[in-house]
């Protein structure tokens, strides 16, 4: 290898582990990483030949010659796959380690007074040749920051739920239909947050004033088009009564519409499903949210309830970029690790973005100078 490129190799890579958690070494014996690893003998030439597979998404055969080549380990591409299952946990670890350092390293938000906000929802990967979804991979972004808070990965069996997540004071959780139940709002609550949610009729009722049930249709019919209004109601919690607002705006016609058309495409790829409800037809010319934040106006509510559309963006850069949702293993330990794995790529691409966004380059020089001066 020329001397330069070598040096270049060298140094890139020092930068990468120095942004790994502490203990991190140590962690792929005690988690059994290593367990048996006669060719493969040290944490890092294990980390730098799962980065490159993982990375790259060279088959098993691509990475092994690339290992044999720089170096790295002469091991068969059966013996990497068993590495490879072996270094789930390890993973996992340095995955969660990592989250809490880009926790540390941002600064505080100016959005809602410096209160966190937090948008959680999942996604399903299947495993190959597989007719149901196999994995759900729970996340929740940090809006402000645009960065992974948390993220966890369970079977498919595990729904979308926001007990899957930490909750501290403050917070403020935006999130789909999808995770609006009962349970999972007053998981929130109880710790102090604050929720931000698309309403789910059937799963989060509500009461009006007067203890009886909240009838959301005749309120959102004296909307006109485009306009939006709030409504106040009582969310049943796990100690007490809750207040909170509903908010809605009525979608233009060309809106409507196409809320209409995606509706059917989806019920007519279900075979089970039956005609959708007319009330549910009818809801589709609406955005519904229900929220505990008081100090919003209904169109601020909504306009920051839209900004949740950036975790759609990042699993699509996750399955798009990382391929994340072609899935190539088979068994639950090897998909698991496999998937892990892929993650963990993604957890370093944010950490490295933050340090180079942190950066300054001007700072740096003006050190440069104030020393040389002084010499």
């Amino acid at each position: 290898m020329n001397k330069r490129v070598e040096r270049l190799f060298v140094d890139d890579w020092s930068k990468l582990t120095g942004i790994l958690p502490a203990g991190w070494e140590e962690q792929a014996r005690i988690l059994g990483a290593l367990k048996f690893g006669r060719k493969i003998k040290t944490p890092e030439q294990l980390l730098r030949l799962l980065l490159q597979h993982f990375a790259n998404n060279d088959s098993m055969r691509t990475t092994v010659a690339k290992g044999a080549i720089g170096q790295l380990a002469d091991i068969s591409d059966v013996g990497l796959l068993k590495r490879i299952n072996k270094s789930g946990e390890w993973l996992r670890w340095i995955c969660t380690h990592l989250h809490t350092q880009n926790t540390a390293l941002m600064l505080a938000g100016d959005t809602l007074d410096g209160r966190r906000l937090l948008v959680a929802d999942g996604s399903v990967v299947c495993e190959p040749r597989a007719v149901n979804a196999t994995w759900r991979l729970h996340y929740m972004l940090d809006l402000r920051h645009m960065t992974c808070h948390e993220m966890h990965l369970t079977t498919a069996k595990i729904g979308e739920s926001l007990t899957q997540f930490g909750i501290e004071a403050g917070d403020v959780v935006l999130c789909d239909r999808g995770f609006t139940n009962r349970r999972g709002v007053n998981h929130v609550l109880d710790q102090g947050g604050d929720i931000l949610a698309r309403m789910n009729l059937t799963s989060l009722p509500l009461q009006d004033g007067q203890g009886k049930k909240f009838d959301l249709l005749p309120l959102i019919r004296t909307l006109e088009l485009g306009q939006c209004a709030a409504w106040s109601a009582v969310l049943e919690g796990s100690k007490e009564l809750i207040p909170v607002r509903v908010c809605a705006y009525r979608k233009t016609t060309a809106q409507r519409e196409a809320s209409e058309h995606r509706l059917k495409r989806k019920m007519s790829k279900c075979a089970r499903a039956k005609e959708a409800q007319a009330s549910t037809v009818e809801l589709t010319g609406y955005v519904v949210v229900v929220t505990t934040l008081r100090a919003l106006e209904a169109n601020e509510i909504l306009g920051l309830y839209r900004h949740r559309w950036q975790v759609e963006l990042v699993f699509k850069r996750l399955k798009s970029l990382l391929e994340i949702g072609n899935l190539k293993k088979k068994d639950p330990e090897g998909a698991k690790a496999w998937l892990q794995g892929k993650l963990l790529v993604a957890c370093l691409i944010e950490r490295l973005i933050a340090m180079g966004e942190l950066f300054s380059p001007e700072e740096t020089n003006i050190k440069a100078k104030i020393t040389s001066s002084t010499r």
